[in-house]
């Protein structure tokens, strides 16, 4: 991932001059309000957000407040809920902050106690659910490494700019566990290859039933095909099997040709035989 020099130049000056105010803050165990206002400097000196114009401090939501959002064009984009430095961050205060932004439709949001960041994408399904996409600890990571300020990467302006976080959970869902099983066992098209190189091998023909029988008891581990991860999973691979299935049918009704209709001339009136004159 390129860095622009710029970012790098800001990301390595501004943690030079925070993370010693930031483990300073946690030996004075401070509140959550100091808290709050040592972020805002993070996301300005580091993370490269204008604190004025980019980030907006209690938020309200349907008679509630979260503590800071972010509005890139006038548009809310981000949520964030900051601990105090000195709690540990827990998933309670995860599902706290994506309940906020499941009522404005926001999809990404940022749990943090100054200390450590967490990066979640909402998942918004029945029940709304999360995905932790990135996580990192501002006092271990060292700047002159090309890995560590990839790691920051995501949670700076630029990197939501340029789709960092949207990247980062692709490549996450890309080997996902849950997402590999619900593929194999719900996806019509690699259970009809499966049969095929099995007749290949074996020259028997066996059903998709029978094999998919066989994936789901015998050989994929059942702690992935059960639980509210492998639900989502297999509704995510049978939505997209839904609308590829849709897809096509548009494609095909698109690509046929129109049946030209021509109108046929009317039958020929014959003519009025012509009464005798009396």
């Amino acid at each position: 991932m390129a860095i622009a020099k710029r970012v790098c130049e800001r990301i390595t000056a501004g943690m030079k001059r925070l993370v010693p105010i930031i483990e300073q803050q946690k030996t004075r165990d401070v509140s959550e309000a100091d808290t709050v206002t040592l972020v805002k400097d993070l996301l300005a000196e580091v993370f490269g957000y204008d604190k004025y114009a980019d980030v907006t401090s209690e938020y309200a939501i349907r008679g509630t407040y979260c503590d800071l959002a972010i509005k890139l064009e006038d548009k809310l984009v981000e949520l964030i809920e900051v601990k105090a430095v000195g709690i540990s961050l827990d998933d309670r205060h995860a599902r706290q902050v994506v309940d906020y932004a499941a009522n404005e439709g926001i999809e990404w949001v940022i749990l943090t106690n100054g200390i450590t960041w967490r990066l979640y994408h909402v998942l918004f399904e029945k029940p709304i659910d999360k995905q932790l996409v990135a996580e990192i600890d501002l006092t271990t990571l060292d700047c002159r490494k090309e890995r560590d300020l990839e790691a920051l990467y995501p949670f700076t302006k630029e990197g939501f700019q340029k789709g960092a976080p949207s990247d980062l959970r692709d490549r996450q869902d890309a080997t996902n566990r849950f997402l590999l099983a619900a593929i194999l066992l719900e996806n019509d098209a690699v259970l009809s290859m499966i049969r095929r190189e099995l007749r290949k091998i074996v020259d028997v023909i066996v059903d998709d039933d029978e094999i998919s029988r066989v994936l789901r008891d015998e050989v994929i581990k059942r702690e992935v095909l059960e639980g509210q991860p492998a639900t989502s999973a297999a509704n995510r691979v049978k939505r997209a099997e839904s609308k590829a299935v849709r897809d096509k049918v548009a494609k095909e009704a698109a690509n046929q040709e129109p049946v030209m209709v021509t109108a046929s001339s009317p039958p020929e009136t014959p003519p009025t035989p012509q009464a005798n004159a009396s």
